[in-house]
């Protein structure tokens, strides 16, 4: 893995880190779950994760127009 790529996925996992710490502290403090937005978000960025360490390239959306040369 490219240093690059090492130091994307280093950042990426510091901050689930502290987002999960968070979601913890709150569960342990309110003894709630946690909204569905936060785990959207904190799955997405584990799939970002996961993608980039494996090396996998996102294809376009297919509403994204596409430039022509």
């Amino acid at each position: 893995m490219s240093t690059s790529k090492r130091d994307s996925a280093t950042q990426i996992i510091r901050y689930l880190r502290v987002e999960l710490r968070e979601l913890d502290l709150s569960l342990a403090e309110d003894g709630l779950l946690p909204e569905p937005g936060q785990i959207r978000a904190l799955l997405a960025q584990l799939d970002a994760l996961q993608d980039l360490v494996q090396g996998v390239k996102k294809k376009p959306t297919p509403n994204t127009p596409r430039r022509s040369l």
